[in-house]
């Protein structure tokens, strides 16, 4: 998700820059204390979200909420403002939400999970590491030409971005070190599936060695260890199909 948020005073934009990081964190979140600099910034980037004070110098919040609306009329556009006169203003635009200051995440939290456009994810890909291992593709199982693919996609999610070795990939997969041919057909099958799916940049590579790139996906293991805590996450049970997977669920059962 594109955040922008702007506020002509400075102490107050930093207040909403912080809340805002905190209801979401992932975001790429952009502050601004002018009017002119927001739509100069517009002109080349996208945006999905834009926190506007109103009364400002110059260009005011509804007149640049209407700038917006001719670039993209699915921007969701929150007015952040200690007037309530700009109501009806922000109705006619169809505004996603109206806050009046003070501003608090309680306010922000509310209304990103009410956009009136609501954002998709960019994130494609969604693992599922406690219990068994799954890995979907908008929502839908993503399917691989050999069952053991899946087992690197997982072994390279446990490691969290480490670039690993084909030595240790079948150390780990296989029960002895003569694979290296059935590794090639895997490393091809896993970069094939993703390549066509248009996700490829969820791996990397090097000259025999392999990673994933934890920031570009979605999965319940990384959510954890930073501390999100949600609702039908760890219960003692970390990718159950894979034998290797034992020492990091005896790590989780540890932060429990």
């Amino acid at each position: 998700m594109k955040i922008i948020a702007l506020d002509d005073e400075e102490l107050a934009l930093e207040g909403l820059l912080d809340v805002i990081r905190a209801c979401a964190p992932d975001a790429e979140l952009h502050g601004f204390s002018c009017s002119e600099d927001v739509l100069a910034f517009i002109e080349n980037h996208a945006c999905d979200v834009a926190f506007l004070d109103v009364e400002m110098a110059g260009l005011n919040g509804v007149e640049l909420a209407e700038q917006f609306k001719l670039r993209n009329p699915d921007v969701n556009i929150i007015f952040a403002t200690g007037f309530s006169d700009y109501q009806g203003s922000a109705f006619d635009l169809h505004a996603s939400g109206y806050l009046m200051k003070p501003i608090t995440a309680e306010k922000v939290k509310k209304e990103l999970d009410n956009l009136r456009h609501p954002v998709p994810d960019s994130k494609r890909i969604q693992v599922w590491c406690f219990g068994n291992f799954e890995v979907y593709l908008d929502g839908i199982p993503l399917e691989f030409k050999y069952k053991k693919t899946k087992e690197l996609l997982a072994y390279l999610v446990d490691r969290r971005g480490a670039l690993c070795t084909n030595g240790e990939i079948i150390a780990n997969l296989f029960d002895d070190d003569n694979h290296d041919a059935y590794l090639r057909s895997l490393r091809k099958d896993l970069l094939d599936t993703l390549g066509a799916a248009g996700c490829a940049d969820i791996i990397t590579q090097q000259r025999g060695r392999l990673g994933i790139v934890p920031e570009a996906i979605r999965c319940d293991y990384y959510d954890w260890c930073d501390g999100k805590r949600m609702e039908n996450s760890y219960r003692g049970e970390y990718m159950m199909q894979y034998s290797w997977g034992e020492y990091t669920n005896a790590v989780l059962c540890r932060t429990m």
